[in-house]
């Protein structure tokens, strides 16, 4: 099966390839996608929104047969819900990586805007827990291989319009959260619980990692991945 991975914010498809063997092991095939603007400048980048990321996957879909995975890390998580509500009969499963499934019309976060871009803020900007992993070597290597990312993308709201994206099963590999702690989060997050709690199929994996599992767990995180495919992935035996 075509799994197609959408980095977070700052990040390019490289930012994947620690997990691509393992899939490509499992008989996937996948397509890890740099968004459109990022690494742009103001001018090449000022009118490109999230519907606009959504909109770019929801392409990539188009140019796959049968059905596809979807996998979305942090702000990439708004995107990749966006598309399953564009494309919700082309979607096998979401996966969320230490994010969850955004509410209609939610936007990812606020960010400083320089030159008319969001540039990456640095490793420092980010909480304790979520950058704990990530120790010194990691983080200078890893930091040079961010990018600015056009200026309304993270505030922008996503549009959800067509409620068959509930259908759609959803895995969400969490850092640090397991399903109990995951629930009481989102219950005080009001409509982001009503989202979640509307979904047919929802599993919650604790990784036990922070929020860059790609960088600081890649082993993990790309088993976590094939496990949440396995029951998706069309078997060679199985009737035509």
């Amino acid at each position: 099966m075509e799994v197609i991975l959408v980095p977070g914010l700052w990040l390019t498809a490289s930012s994947w390839d620690p997990v691509l063997p393992a899939l490509r092991e499992a008989g996937h095939t996948p397509v890890p996608l740099t968004l459109p603007g990022v690494g742009g400048t103001a001018a090449e980048t000022a009118d490109i929104i999230m519907d606009d990321w959504v909109a770019a996957v929801a392409a990539e879909i188009d140019r796959h047969e049968g059905p596809v995975g979807l996998v979305g890390h942090s702000g990439g998580g708004n995107v990749v819900w966006g598309a399953a509500a564009a494309r919700p009969d082309r979607v096998a499963r979401v996966v969320f990586v230490d994010t969850v499934p955004p509410a209609p019309g939610r936007e990812v976060s606020e960010f400083d805007v320089v030159d008319g871009v969001v540039p990456f803020p640095g490793w420092d900007f980010f909480d304790a827990p979520d950058t704990a992993d990530l120790d010194a070597d990691t983080r200078a290597a890893t930091a040079p291989l961010t990018r600015s990312i056009p200026a309304q993308a993270p505030t922008s709201p996503v549009t959800l319009d067509d409620d068959r994206r509930f259908g759609v099963p959803v895995t969400l590999l969490m850092g640090s959260l397991d399903e109990a702690a995951l629930r009481a989060e989102l219950a005080r997050w009001g409509p982001y619980a009503e989202e979640f709690a509307a979904i047919d199929d929802a599993t919650v994996v604790r990784l036990g990692t922070g929020h860059w599992p790609q960088f600081s767990a890649p082993a993990a995180l790309a088993r976590a991945l094939v496990e949440a495919f396995a029951e998706d992935a069309p078997r060679e035996d199985a009737p035509a």
